[in-house]
Order: C-alpha cells, then sequence, then structure tokens
C-alpha cells in the first residue's frame, strides 16, 4: 500500500490519503488519545507533536505542533497507517451518533444543507471539516477541524467565503463565528 500526501493551506497540518475507506460515518475529529479505544488514532496521537486527528471519507488530516518538523513524524505517521490497514482492515471508523435534523429549525436545516453540500467539499480537499454549532440572533457559529483549526487562512475563509455565501441564501444570517 501507497500512502500518498498533500499539503494544506495550514503548514501544521498535512492529509494523508491511504487510498481505502477511512471512514464510514462522515467526519469525525480527535485530540485526545484516552478518549478513543481505537488503535490507529491512539497511536497517532500518541507519536511525538501530533495535536489531532480528522478521519473523513478517504483521508487522515494531521495536526502538529509547530515546534516540530513533518519530516521528522511523516515517515512515522505512514508506516502506522501501513501497519493498520495491513492487518485486514477496511476502514477505521464505523458508527457513531448524529443528533436528529428534526431538532434543528427550518433555518438551522437551511444553513447545514447549505453547510453540507457547499462548503464542507471544498474545506474537505483542504483537509478539514467545518461544523454547525447553533444560529442564533443572526449569527451563525461554526466549529472548524482538522486543517482549518488554527489555519492562517481560516479567518478570511471564514469570513468572505462561509459568511457571504450564507447570508447569500438566508436572508436572516447577518454574521458567522467560528468557536
Amino acid at each position: 500500500m501507497f500512502v500518498q500526501t498533500e499539503i494544506t493551506p495550514n503548514p501544521n497540518s498535512l492529509k494523508f490519503l491511504p487510498g481505502k475507506k477511512v471512514s464510514n460515518i462522515g467526519i469525525f475529529e480527535i485530540t485526545d488519545k484516552n478518549k478513543t479505544d481505537n488503535e490507529l488514532v491512539r497511536n497517532l496521537l500518541s507519536v511525538n507533536g501530533v495535536e489531532g486527528i480528522l478521519l473523513a471519507d478517504d483521508f487522515i488530516s494531521v495536526n502538529k505542533s509547530q515546534k516540530i518538523d513533518w519530516e521528522e513524524i511523516k515517515h512515522i505517521i505512514i508506516s502506522l497507517i501501513n501497519d493498520f490497514y495491513s492487518e485486514g482492515r477496511d476502514f477505521v471508523l464505523d458508527n457513531k451518533e448524529e443528533k436528529d435534523q428534526s431538532e434543528f429549525t427550518d433555518i438551522e436545516n437551511q444553513i447545514i444543507k447549505i453547510l453540507d453540500q457547499k462548503i464542507r467539499p471544498a474545506v474537505a480537499r483542504d483537509g478539514g471539516d467545518i461544523k454547525f454549532k447553533e444560529f442564533k440572533n443572526g449569527v451563525v457559529k461554526v466549529k472548524l477541524q482538522g486543517s482549518c483549526s488554527g489555519c492562517p487562512s481560516s479567518t478570511l475563509t471564514l469570513k468572505q467565503g462561509v459568511q457571504n455565501l450564507l447570508k447569500h441564501y438566508i436572508k436572516e444570517v447577518k454574521d458567522v463565528e467560528a468557536i
């Protein structure tokens, strides 16, 4: 197996593409190895300097400390991914509870639909994700994950991309904030 890597706009984040299915449950981010039983995720979070893992359909985005150089840890991460799949596993994640869409208002459902269809695919290409958190008094609050978390260009993307798009489609949206 050959694990490819792709750079992201965030210099402290790198996408690892194993060429196999990674997640059957959508996008999932974890930063604490003690909060998962997943062998690969625990091993990746044990690598010196690794601060977070984002698992998506077909890639693993790894965030590292600014103090560590990619050349020090990239080969270890690739080796761990190779070992995981070489043991005959077909994917990394397979189950998760999702919040029921019926728990949201009509406007919130519209926001989620736009995020899912128009914004998340673009953000995923850069190794990240964006999750809807709440809509209150015209303000949409989202959580940036993976490569987007801590990325120098995320504020620009949030205001010029996400905010402008949501305001265009939903007149009630006045502002977008990352939490």
